[in-house]
């Protein structure tokens, strides 16, 4: 395979769009998620994001980064101010819709309606769910980090309940997400379904790993 180096004094002239295109496309395959969030006055908003990260178990927490706020930011402007959101999985059936979700659209036109999605509304949590969304949480936010280099926000929620096909859920707790649908993103807009390798040993020094 032949290789190339692209250098920082490189990439740091590429115009705008290539730039962050190429920056984004370096952390490999991420999560692709619609947060769904509600203001005060009623009016929902949805958005995909593909920068969740698991932050620990034991309380159970789990982290999202949310770009600057120098422009409009419903997401974040929601959850500061009532404090909760959901996170959903996007699957194969609704990747075209969810990937829509993130067009600018006025403040006063949920993503919901526009991408023609569905709220659901469980267990009297304020935010509102993906109906089509298989695996979905509901999330408590706990606080704000602002990433000074470079305008960022860092979000830390904190799990309150978690839906999820029950056959999709295996014995020792491990969830099969790819038997629920659910896609990766590559960069900004390059969407992959998984095909799964397999599940391997809980790893020891003085053993190799094996297929479970």
């Amino acid at each position: 395979m032949v290789t190339t180096t692209i250098k920082d004094t490189d990439f740091k002239n590429f115009d705008e769009r290539k730039r962050i295109k190429f920056i984004n496309a370096l952390s490999g395959f991420k999560s692709a998620n619609l947060v769904g969030t509600i203001n005060n006055e009623g009016q929902t908003n949805l958005s995909i994001i593909s920068s969740v990260v698991h932050l620990g178990a034991s309380p159970a927490l789990i982290g999202l980064v949310i770009r600057p706020d120098i422009a409009r930011r419903d997401t974040l402007e929601n959850i500061r101010e009532n404090g909760f959101f959901t996170i959903n999985h996007v699957n194969k059936s609704i990747v075209e819709k969810a990937h829509q979700t993130s067009a600018r659209y006025p403040q006063d036109q949920s993503e919901f309606d526009a991408c023609d999605l569905s709220e659901e509304y469980k267990d009297d949590f304020l935010a509102p769910f993906v109906l089509e969304a298989n695996i979905k949480m509901a999330i408590k936010f706990v606080r704000e980090i602002k990433i000074e280099e470079n305008g960022t926000h860092f979000l830390i929620g904190e799990i309150k309940s978690v839906h999820l096909p029950q056959d999709c859920l295996e014995e020792d707790g491990h969830i099969n997400i790819h038997k629920a649908g659910t896609i990766c993103v590559s960069g900004l807009d390059s969407y992959f379904s998984t095909v799964p390798l397999g599940r391997l040993s809980y790893a020891k020094a003085d053993r190799p790993p094996s297929w479970l």
